[in-house]
C-alpha cells in the first residue's frame, strides 16, 4: 500500500492563525482559556477558549468577502489557503480530495437565522460543504466527518486509507466548530463544564472540560514535500456500544483501537501519546485504563485541552498538527494543569517540557456514542 504523508498543515484557536504561532503560544505556556461573558444568562461568565473574530474575518477578506460566510466558514477556508498555501497541491484538481470534520457547523443558524442574512438549509452540513467546494472550485464532492469528538481524528484515519488507494493523490483534511449558546448550554445540561478557570486532564481536582472554538487543516498526500518528515502511519476506529454520553468503564472500545492501529504498523515504541484528555471524570479515567490495558502506563502522556479546550470537530486535527510540530522539533509539551494523579491507573504524564529525540507518536480521540479514534505518526528521513 501506498505510504501517506503530512505536507503542510495550519491551525486557528486562541492562541493564533498559524500552526507555528500556536505551537509556539503552547511551548511558552500561554493558555487561550480565558474567563468570558459570551452569551446572557442562564449561561454567564464561562471560561472558553475563543478565536478573534475581527482579526478572522479580516483574513478571510483576503481570500472572499466575509459577509458571505458564516464564522465556521470562515475558519475553514482560511484555514484551507494558509496551509495549501505551503504546498503546489491543485484545489481544482479531479486528485484532490477535500474532507470537512465538524460536530455542529453552523449551529449558530438555528437561532439567529432571522438576522444573519444566510438562507436557511444553510445550518445543515451538506450546504456548508457545498459553499466550500464552490470557493475553491474543487470538482469532487466534499466528504462530511462528523461523529461527536472524534471527528477530526476520524477524518485524518479515513483520509489516510483513501490515500492508500489510488483514486486521489491528496487530501486536504479541515476541522472547524465555533463556540455557540447551543453548544455550551449542551454542555451545562450535563455538568460537564469546568466553570472555575481552565481545565485540568488527568488531575485529582478536574470537574470538567473546557470549551473551544477553531479550526485546523492538514494537507496529506502520497507525494513528499521534503526528505525528512512525518508519515501517517496507520489508525482505527471502534465503538463501546456502552452510552449515549458515557464512555466504556473497561475501555474496552479505545483498547481495541489502540491494538489495532499498533498491530497495523511496525514501529518502535512511542515516544509519547497524546490522549482525549478531555478533564472529565469519566473520560481521563476510561483513557487510563485503556493505556494500562495496552501496556503504555510508562509511555509519556500529554492533552492540549488545557490550552486550548475542546475544540469538538477541530480538536482531533489541532492536536495531530501539534503532536507533529513535537516530533519535528523534538520537544515532549507538557499537559498544563496537571499536578496530582487523578485517575486509577497511573499515568506518565508529562508536567514539564523535555527534549529528546522522538520518532512516533499515537494520537487518540474518544466521543459520545462511545465513539474511539486512534492514529498513529511517525518521523521518515531519507537522508543518508
Amino acid at each position: 500500500m501506498r505510504e501517506v504523508y503530512k505536507i503542510a498543515d495550519n491551525i486557528i484557536s486562541s492562541l493564533g492563525f498559524s500552526t507555528e504561532e500556536n505551537y509556539r503560544s503552547i511551548v511558552s505556556g500561554a493558555v487561550g482559556i480565558k474567563e468570558t461573558k459570551l452569551f446572557s444568562p442562564p449561561e454567564g461568565v464561562k471560561y472558553l477558549s475563543l478565536t478573534d473574530r475581527s482579526k478572522l474575518a479580516a483574513i478571510t477578506s483576503t481570500y472572499t468577502d466575509p459577509a458571505r460566510y458564516t464564522l465556521t466558514e470562515q475558519m475553514i477556508i482560511s484555514s484551507i489557503h494558509d496551509a495549501t498555501a505551503q504546498t503546489d497541491i491543485d484545489l481544482t484538481s479531479s486528485d484532490t480530495l477535500i474532507v470537512i470534520s465538524t460536530v455542529k457547523g453552523n449551529i449558530d443558524l438555528i437561532r439567529e437565522k432571522d438576522s444573519t442574512g444566510f438562507s436557511g438549509d444553510r445550518v445543515h452540513l451538506w450546504r456548508s460543504a457545498e459553499e466550500i467546494r464552490k470557493h475553491f472550485g474543487n470538482p469532487n464532492r466534499v466528504v462530511l466527518i462528523s461523529s461527536a469528538c472524534i471527528s477530526g481524528t476520524l477524518a485524518l484515519v479515513y483520509a489516510q486509507r483513501v490515500l492508500q488507494g489510488k483514486r486521489f493523490n491528496n487530501v486536504v483534511v479541515t476541522g472547524a466548530d465555533m463556540i455557540s449558546q447551543f453548544v455550551v448550554s449542551g454542555f451545562e445540561c450535563l455538568k460537564a463544564l469546568d466553570n472555575g478557570g481552565p481545565c485540568r486532564p488527568f488531575d485529582y481536582r478536574r470537574s470538567g472540560l473546557s470549551l473551544g472554538e477553531g479550526a485546523a487543516t492538514l494537507v496529506l498526500s502520497v507525494n513528499k514535500q521534503s526528505k525528512r518528515g512525518i508519515a501517517i502511519v496507520s489508525g482505527a476506529s471502534t465503538n463501546d456500544a456502552n452510552h449515549i454520553s458515557g464512555p466504556s468503564r473497561t475501555g474496552e472500545g479505545l483498547y481495541k483501537a489502540i491494538e489495532r492501529t499498533i498491530s497495523d504498523a511496525s514501529t518502535p515504541e512511542l515516544s509519547f501519546i497524546n490522549s482525549h484528555g478531555t478533564a472529565t471524570i469519566f473520560n481521563d479515567e476510561m483513557e487510563s485504563i485503556a493505556f494500562s490495558r495496552s501496556g503504555m502506563s510508562h509511555i509519556p502522556v500529554n492533552s492540549f485541552k488545557g490550552y486550548l479546550g475542546h475544540t469538538l470537530g477541530a480538536a482531533g486535527i489541532i492536536e495531530t498538527a501539534l503532536c507533529c510540530k513535537s516530533l519535528e522539533n523534538n520537544i515532549l509539551i507538557p499537559s498544563i494543569g496537571y499536578e496530582k494523579q487523578g485517575t486509577s491507573e497511573e499515568l506518565n504524564i508529562i508536567t514539564v517540557a523535555q527534549h529528546k529525540e522522538l520518532s512516533s507518536c499515537l494520537k487518540t480521540s474518544s466521543g459520545f456514542g462511545g465513539t474511539n479514534a486512534t492514529l498513529l505518526l511517525k518521523k521518515y528521513s531519507d537522508e543518508r
